[in-house]
């Protein structure tokens, strides 16, 4: 049975960690040089297969006692609220342009882009962590699975018009303290039970 409440704080806590990181921004690129249609399904894609090895990592993790797994997907969560707070701005990244601009080489391009771009992220190991916390692994991809698709969404459609309506510091700063306020739950399940 999938937790309605669950898949809502996975979808809220990805769905703003992604936002400012560099592949919403190169989802952007893509898309103003492509179908967005095809550059989304390869996006997507690379997206899915990244949720469901962060869940599979996150549920070995619930094989192990509950209050080890609070405490160190505590640390894990004020580790991933330090560095929204202290990164940096990254630079402009080049994107290849594919050839011909057939379904195939354009969702190829996405689904490359990301796989490589995402592996280990933020939100991969953002994931896994909830995996392991709620112990709810369909619940859990599908929160993160939907949180990454909307964030790719918005930026191959319209990301650069919500970029001018919202401070990019003001969506980090939301996520980092979500972020900051499950590593704080997290620990104090640990240490009180």
């Amino acid at each position: 049975m999938i937790s309605i409440t669950v898949t809502a704080l996975v979808f809220g806590v990805i769905f703003l960690a992604e936002l400012p990181d560099k592949t919403a921004l190169a989802g952007l690129v893509l898309g103003t040089r492509y179908r967005a249609s095809y550059v989304f399904a390869g996006v997507a894609t690379a997206f899915l297969l990244h949720v469901v090895l962060a869940v599979a990592a996150g549920s070995v993790l619930t094989l192990l006692p509950q209050q080890i797994v609070h405490a160190v997907t505590g640390v894990l969560f004020l580790g991933g609220a330090a560095m929204l707070l202290l990164k940096k701005g990254d630079g402009d990244e080049e994107i290849k342009k594919p050839a011909d601009q057939s379904f195939w080489k354009v969702a190829g391009t996405g689904f490359m882009l990301i796989l490589v771009a995402e592996f280990g992220d933020l939100t991969q190991i953002m994931t896994a962590n909830l995996a392991a916390r709620y112990d709810d692994p369909i619940s859990v991809g599908l929160g993160a699975t939907l949180g990454l698709w909307a964030v790719a969404g918005l930026g191959i459609v319209g990301g650069k018009a919500l970029m001018k309506k919202v401070p990019l510091r003001l969506i980090t700063q939301i996520a980092a303290l979500l972020m900051l306020g499950l590593g704080v739950w997290s620990l104090y399940e640990a240490v009180a039970g």
